[in-house]
């Protein structure tokens, strides 16, 4: 479906805490200079020099950068949690003000140029004079990486990371190393994972029950498919990809399948979570064959909207955080548990 290939690159399918530590360097606050992660002999300024591994090769950061432009879809939030203020970023669902969800607000000491997510202007970009651009989570395409690196060292997509599948975990790891502090980056990684822990032992009759991920647009239906954050989401909580969506083909957008209208009954599983993208929500609450639906008719289906969607959608520490916090409770409502 061309919508949800558009929308993994345009407000990021979210139209769908872990706070940042903060910093006792306070050198570069209100300056426009990124702020380092805070702490003591080298989790202050980070090890250098860095190398990560991308699609494009290696990339090597030499030094604690201290000018950091942030393009990728939650590229900005991830260095955000690792303790650095980006001085540009790009807000893919379109949040305002700082270009950050409700979970990491207040994070920046000033706040960041935001950048254009398809066409970013790369004079405007230039004109912040980084020393180092992330751009991990994004279309993975050649060119923008080669005018990007141009302007400064660029951390691109990780190897299969194309077309906006590059993974919470791996965003993670990539911007850590580059930042300097992996070690916090494990560290973030181990407390959610902690928190997900916690969740399953919660409910232990969730384990095993299938799950469909949904999304309807203005050009129709689909649901997600393992290996994207939604659906990691998910069985990260014990639940598995219902084995209707898994035997559908992959749409082109690597992610998701297309369902018709008619066919809504694939969509039917254990439990149901959907939201629209760029739509009204009462489109697919209002829709007769999705109230047909044998799960959503005995209520075992969520629809989430709003801050709940883009969190769910966007795969950060903070933004899964919040994902938590929030859709556990619509899930326990909806399964009686």
């Amino acid at each position: 479906m061309k919508s949800m290939r558009v929308a993994a690159g345009l407000a990021a399918v979210a139209v769908l805490t872990l706070s940042a530590c903060s910093s006792t360097d306070d050198s570069g606050a209100g300056s426009g200079e990124t702020t380092p992660a805070g702490g003591s002999g080298t989790s202050a300024e980070g090890t250098f020099p860095a190398t990560v591994e991308t699609k494009f090769g290696e990339v090597t950061v030499e030094s604690r950068p201290e000018r950091v432009v942030a393009l990728g879809w939650g590229d900005a939030e991830t260095a955000l949690s690792l303790g650095y203020q980006p001085v540009g970023a790009s807000d893919w669902l379109a949040f305002g003000g700082d270009g950050v969800g409700p979970w990491a607000e207040g994070q920046y000491d000033e706040s960041p140029e935001i950048i254009e997510t398809l066409e970013p202007s790369y004079e405007a970009i230039a004109a912040l004079e980084p020393d180092l651009i992330l751009d991990v989570k994004s279309s993975g395409d050649q060119d923008r990486y080669d005018r990007l690196s141009e302007i400064a060292p660029t951390v691109g997509v990780p190897e299969g990371g194309d077309s906006y599948l590059t993974t919470g975990q791996q965003q993670l790891e990539l911007i850590s190393t580059a930042l300097g502090v992996p070690e916090k980056g494990e560290e973030l990684e181990a407390q959610l994972e902690d928190t997900f822990a916690a969740a399953r032992d919660a409910h232990p009759d969730w384990d095993g029950k299938t799950i469909a991920a949904a999304t309807r647009t203005s050009e129709g239906w689909g649901a997600y498919i393992e290996g994207g954050d939604r659906v990691d989401f998910l069985q990260n909580l014990g639940f598995v990809q219902s084995p209707t969506i898994a035997d559908l083909p992959v749409s082109a957008s690597g992610f998701s399948v297309d369902i018709s209208s008619e066919q809504l009954d694939l969509l039917d599983a254990d439990l149901i979570v959907a939201f629209p993208i760029y739509i009204d929500t009462a489109e697919i609450t209002d829709d007769p064959q999705w109230q047909a639906i044998p799960a959503v008719a005995d209520g075992r289906a969520v629809v989430i909207d709003g801050d709940l969607s883009s969190a769910y959608s966007l795969g950060t520490i903070g933004a899964q955080q919040y994902a938590l916090d929030n859709l556990v409770p619509l899930i326990e409502d909806a399964l009686g548990s």
